[in-house]
């Protein structure tokens, strides 16, 4: 069965300028060779650490940053370098929930222009009436009442400012929706409740979720499958369950043990990881993990492992794992 997103060999390199004429100097490697596939109605979730590149991946996903080369396919189709109309037509597929719910909403405009603004990009109510009455509509989709469509941003909570972002998300019937750390921003009780609320558009919508998170609880509790990001690379991809019982990467081992507890008396296996994450503009050869790997050999420093299957629906890049 054909992927709705699939994304092969992804990067992207932001380049860095000095000296008097502003040359390049050097190049930050945010994504390094990503591929990615996402089922039609699936949940995949993209974990790691701050800085490893999840958010870029996201937003080259959506070409809202281009990406430097490699490609994307959504529903059998090349969208890497689509213009025009045919990029509009894909943005009304193709959506995404920032993660700061109060940085990503006009503070000019009301809840109602925020919202129905996108309606009226794609032409998709022809009246000021019909666009409110959708207005309304998505408002109430999300926990929210009608008469919020007059207010404006600053006169919300986070959690309340989140939902109006994931209606202006829902306003254009998206297939797709990038979810880019939508609840790192809030409290733990609304973070649930967000949570909650996704899951339940979801199942309502058939929508499909890239879910960007480093809370791995969170992205346990929602996706299918989980890819884990290290250094603008994918090292691990497998069903939700096989990955936290099961994970195969040394650097997937680790994470799990980086989560606190809140229960002192429930004692688990620590594995910390020695040193720190290698700079993106100077990436480590070979391997990027094999600086604080502890089970690192001389092949690792040299030699980049291949993303392969280790089980079924269990693939891992690690010379010595799988």
């Amino acid at each position: 069965m054909t992927p709705l997103l699939s994304v092969r060999n992804l990067k992207k390199h932001f380049p860095i300028k000095g000296g008097i004429l502003g040359r390049e100097v050097a190049r930050v490697h945010a994504v390094d060779g990503v591929s990615l596939d996402i089922a039609e109605g699936e949940t995949v979730g993209l974990v790691g650490e701050s800085g490893c590149g999840k958010s870029t991946t996201g937003r080259c996903i959506l070409r809202l940053i281009e990406p430097s080369s490699g490609e994307i396919w959504y529903r059998g189709q090349d969208v890497t370098h689509l213009e025009g109309e045919a990029q509009r037509a894909l943005r009304r597929d193709l959506q995404i929930i920032f993660q700061d719910p109060f940085a990503s909403l006009n503070p000019r405009h009301t809840v109602g222009g925020i919202v129905g603004e996108a309606l009226i990009i794609h032409g998709l109510a022809k009246s000021r009436a019909a666009i409110e009455a959708r207005v309304v509509d998505l408002l109430e989709t999300v926990g929210m009442r009608p008469d919020h469509m007059r207010r404006f941003p600053h006169e919300f909570s986070g959690g309340q400012r989140q939902r109006i972002g994931i209606a202006r998300a829902l306003a254009v019937e998206p297939k797709l929706i990038v979810c880019d750390e939508p609840v790192s921003a809030l409290d733990v009780s609304i973070q649930a409740q967000v949570i909650n609320l996704l899951e339940d558009l979801q199942e309502k919508f058939g929508l499909t979720y890239l879910f960007i998170a480093h809370d791995l609880s969170v992205v346990e509790h929602i996706s299918d499958r989980v890819a884990v990001m290290y250094l603008g690379r994918i090292v691990e991809i497998a069903r939700s369950r096989d990955l936290y019982d099961n994970p195969l990467h040394p650097y997937t081992d680790a994470l799990p043990s980086a989560v606190p507890i809140p229960d002192p008396k429930v004692k688990r296996r620590r594995i910390p990881l020695t040193g720190h994450v290698p700079n993106p503009i100077n990436p480590p050869t070979g391997c990027h993990f094999h600086t604080r790997c502890r089970i690192a050999e001389a092949r690792c420093k040299t030699e980049a492992p291949v993303l392969r299957q280790s089980a079924e629906g269990h693939m891992v890049a690690c010379h010595l794992r799988g």
